[in-house]
């Protein structure tokens, strides 16, 4: 029978675990098995406890287990590991939905008000987002406890005095959980969150195998219009998309014109798909000099606000039609436009663009750009996964190489593109004759 083993452990052997916790399981136990032929301290079949640390040496490999052993255990593990990821992919709508649920709750916002460094319990967080609940507090728990899971929050131990001593989780902000907190501007992430888990953009999914099969757009195969116009039928969510958009952009634009300094000397700037006028307000409020113009559709005007900018006359909304023409101006600005669009329906767009601009003039373009080759990095992930969004509500949007932009431009008779700047995982492009 299998005997537990309770042993001290130097501290030098302490710290080495502590520090391989983070690892993998396999790689955990590679390096208890490396301490166990150097140290003789440890037997296979022990159970270690060690503040915060409890590891079973089960089937620990040592130096007596043949090559046909070894090789066996290491398919076992690679085979658990390659389990569990397929059940964190099977069940990964709950990341999303925490995410969400910690947002509208206020947690991030109610750890970043706490200051840097501080350290929050569920308790504490549960007490100051008004909740009637008794049971709060524990659901919350396992709620941060996801996100830490994925580097959302930090977390740490502690314990009381009590024996045995009671252990409670606390939990501390990070970056990535301070995007979905309003900022000074007011806007974060968590609108756009907010969008594309709403109920009207979930169902297209359950259409996109179908799609695949028989063609057509998830989005017109579930509510027979085009995303465009579906807005105008729904004011509520006209108002999630709008909400959206509006941060979104603001949270980009403000990057955009930390670092592009392509807008100096345009005297007469077009922001074709504008929208509700985000963009070229933050444009001209920057640089006076630009008269801007707004264009949209005209559903889409009826809905931008006044800005002070407008009142000085400095914004202009215009109503119109991209595939049709384009006002005239120095340059052409489009954000997010391109990747909602087929390549066919883009030409026709720069066409328009080409037209409405004298010869030194130029289209500044934002949009992520695909690396042909799939990456590990959050980066690629980010542009991937908007890239399978693009595919559920526009026929042949797509985010795009830039193999694939050159192509674009050049078919709609530019000369070239500039790749002027990168700021949060988007390009700032100039296409020029």
């Amino acid at each position: 029978m299998r005997g537990v083993h309770d042993q001290q452990l130097s501290m030098s052997c302490v710290d080495q675990i502590k520090q391989a916790v983070e690892l993998s399981r396999k790689e955990l136990r590679k390096i208890l098995a490396h301490m166990c032929r150097s140290k003789a301290q440890l037997k296979a079949g022990g159970l270690y406890t060690i503040p915060g640390v409890q590891v079973e040496m089960a089937s620990l490999p040592d130096s007596r287990l043949n090559g046909e052993e070894k090789r066996k255990e290491e398919e076992e593990i690679e085979d658990a590991e390659s389990f569990s990821r397929a059940m964190q992919l099977a069940t990964s709508m709950a990341l999303s939905m925490a995410v969400q649920s910690a947002t509208e709750l206020g947690v991030f916002q109610v750890l970043k008000e706490a200051g840097e460094g501080a350290k929050l319990s569920a308790k504490d967080i549960a007490s100051k987002i008004c909740c009637s609940n008794p049971e709060a507090a524990s659901m919350l728990d396992r709620l941060l406890a996801l996100l830490s899971s994925h580097s959302i929050l930090n977390s740490s131990l502690i314990s009381d005095h009590r024996v045995p001593p009671t252990v409670h989780r606390l939990y501390t902000i990070t970056p990535v959980a301070a995007f979905f907190v309003p900022n000074s501007d007011g806007v974060s992430l968590g609108p756009l969150v907010a969008l594309s888990l709403d109920k009207i953009l979930l169902q297209n999914w359950t259409e996109l195998k179908d799609a695949i099969r028989e063609g057509g757009i998830p989005f017109k195969r579930v509510y027979g219009t085009h995303v465009f116009e579906y807005p105008r039928l729904d004011s509520r969510f006209n108002k999630v998309f709008n909400t959206a958009m509006i941060n979104h952009t603001t949270l980009v634009m403000k990057k955009v014109l930390e670092s592009y300094k392509g807008f100096e000397g345009i005297k007469r700037l077009v922001d074709v798909g504008g929208g509700l006028g985000i963009n070229i307000n933050l444009i001209t409020s920057k640089y006076p000099h630009i008269h801007g113009i707004n264009f949209d559709l005209p559903h889409v005007i009826q809905d931008a606000p006044s800005y002070p900018a407008l009142v000085q006359k400095r914004v202009e909304h215009v109503e119109g039609d991209m595939f049709e023409n384009v006002p005239k101006g120095d340059a052409i600005f489009m954000k997010w436009i391109l990747h909602d669009w087929s390549d066919e329906h883009c030409v026709k767009v720069l066409k328009n663009c080409y037209d409405a601009i004298p010869d030194d003039g130029k289209v500044i373009v934002v949009e992520a750009i695909l690396p042909k080759i799939p990456e590990t990095s959050n980066a690629y992930k980010a542009v991937a996964q908007l890239d399978v969004a693009m595919m559920t509500v526009y026929q042949g949007g797509k985010e795009r190489c830039e193999e694939e932009f050159m192509k674009l431009a050049r078919a709609a008779g530019f000369s070239g593109i500039r790749y002027e700047c990168h700021v949060n995982n988007h390009w700032v492009m100039e296409f020029f004759k």
